[in-house]
């Protein structure tokens, strides 16, 4: 045996786990340093920017991004050993890059005139209670398994905090969306918890349910349709799809639950005629809301003629009123392919949504097209590492769950990306990690500890078989 062998380790930076397989905890702490690294720079890139000088908060800011993700790691290496080594890494960078972006904004005046507070302190530490919910989900849940029990109380806990929003007033910075419960200065978006609640429900329900769900009564056109009775759930979904944008005027939401479903549904049965029944209904059921629902036909109408806001009032569609659609779009065209540069464009005309979904336009106009691509083959990096978990997966439920999970986020990141950049009407959600929101930034790092919970489980090495006393026998007497 040799001495790399004898220690551990290989010659690489890769460590050898007791039973043979690669563990990359050694590849995580290295990507981490860069994920850490990057932000720092890009800080810093900020300030000369801005006020031509390093800012003063560059060293206290890199040293609390490295040391939670240091602590992060720490706990990885002990608790999942055989999880995967990217998404650490990357949860940090787009977390990291977040910061600096928000931070950026807190610095314009134009946003300071409007009476915007700092952002960037609290969005730190929000960031921090994320990384620590992080780090109890790896401590305490020892095997994702035990999800599964919880399966029908997921359910309810889920549409409590669903229907939680519509007994509260409508926040005005969201034009009329009740997707917030405030109290005071202090608020909550209950839908992005409930994100990761429902999907435990819809993986212990369709695991069960897949046999009965994939059978199917009839052929049309290539397309085996479902029988009347099956189609039950997917109805039931898209009912409470439907009553969420009524009473809560919330279309990313209602957008994000019903894929997800019909996502689940597609990969537990194998049938294409779900997706296509989805895409149907979730269509039929967009532009039903939108012929009585203020709201959403405004929405609708933005995408539709972005340009028009700035047309004579009186000649300009009804129900426009907002520009924010436009103004993104101004973004992206002056950020051309390389961008501004970090602190010297101005999607701070957006207003106080420069901090939200349509943060992704401060990236298209001061990082360019270059930049968006990088963020974006970032977000698609880590939903491919949650698909990869889920087909490494050795259970049912396993499998639905990181399909689940891997699917709201890339759903999340579609609906704000092709809002912002008008390929769908705008949502009003929070791109994962980087865009300002505590529940936004919690609720993804509980989400990225569950997907590496069910990495560690699926490569973990299978426990060495015990031989049966025959064997032993035989292999005693054999001479």
């Amino acid at each position: 045996m040799s001495t790399s062998q004898a220690t551990g380790t290989t010659g690489s930076n890769t460590t050898i786990s007791p039973g043979g397989l690669p563990s990359r905890r050694n590849t995580e702490l290295a990507m981490l340093v860069f994920a850490v690294l990057i932000p720092v720079f890009a800080y810093a890139n900020v300030g000369l920017a801005i006020n031509g000088e390093m800012p003063a908060g560059m060293l206290g800011y890199g040293l609390g991004l490295g040391l939670m993700a240091g602590v992060a790691h720490l706990v990885v290496r002990r608790f999942a050993p055989y999880a995967d080594p990217l998404m650490l890494p990357i949860a940090t960078l787009l977390n990291g890059l977040g910061l600096v972006l928000i931070w950026r904004l807190d610095q314009s005046e134009r946003l300071a005139l409007r009476g915007d507070g700092i952002a960037a302190p609290n969005q730190l530490m929000w960031s921090a209670l994320g990384i620590a919910l992080f780090l109890a989900v790896l401590v305490f849940l020892k095997d994702h398994r035990i999800l599964q029990r919880y399966t029908y109380i997921s359910m309810v806990v889920a549409l409590i905090l669903l229907a939680a929003p519509a007994f509260f007033p409508a926040s005005e910075a969201n034009f009329g969306a009740k997707i917030w419960i405030r109290f005071g200065s202090f608020s909550i978006q209950p839908g992005e918890f409930a994100k990761i609640i429902i999907t435990i429900f819809f993986a212990g329900y369709l695991m069960v349910k897949r046999d009965a769900l994939a059978l199917a009564s009839r052929r049309f056109m290539g397309l085996y349709l479902p029988r009347g009775r099956d189609l039950g759930p997917i109805l039931v979904v898209w009912a409470m799809s439907i009553l969420i944008l009524v009473f809560e005027t919330d279309l990313g939401t209602s957008l994000l639950f019903f894929g997800m479903f019909v996502v689940m549904l597609y990969v537990a049965t194998e049938r294409t005629s779900w997706i296509l029944f989805g895409l149907l209904m979730a269509a039929g059921g967009a532009a039903f809301v939108a012929t009585f629902e203020a709201h959403v036909r405004g929405r609708i109408m933005a995408w539709l003629h972005p340009m028009d806001i700035f047309l004579p009032e009186d000649q300009r569609p009804e129900g426009l009123i907002s520009d924010q659609a436009a103004q993104a779009l101004f973004a992206f065209g002056s950020g051309g392919t390389l961008g501004s540069g970090l602190g010297q464009g101005h999607s701070d005309l957006i207003g106080f949504a420069a901090k939200s979904d349509f943060i992704l336009a401060t990236v298209g106009e001061e990082l360019g097209l270059t930049g968006t691509m990088a963020i974006l083959l970032l977000y698609g990096l880590l939903v491919e590492r949650g698909i990869r978990t889920a087909l490494a997966a050795r259970d049912p439920f396993g499998k639905l769950l990181a399909i689940g999970l891997s699917s709201a986020f890339a759903l999340q990141v579609f609906v704000v990306a092709g809002g912002v950049m008008g390929l769908i009407p705008l949502t009003g959600m929070t791109m994962p990690f980087m865009a300002q929101g505590g529940s936004s930034v919690i609720t993804n790092w509980a989400l990225v500890a569950i997907l590496l919970r069910i990495s560690d489980t699926a490569r973990r090495p299978a426990p060495a078989p015990v031989p049966s006393p025959d064997a032993e026998m035989t292999q005693v007497v054999r001479p």
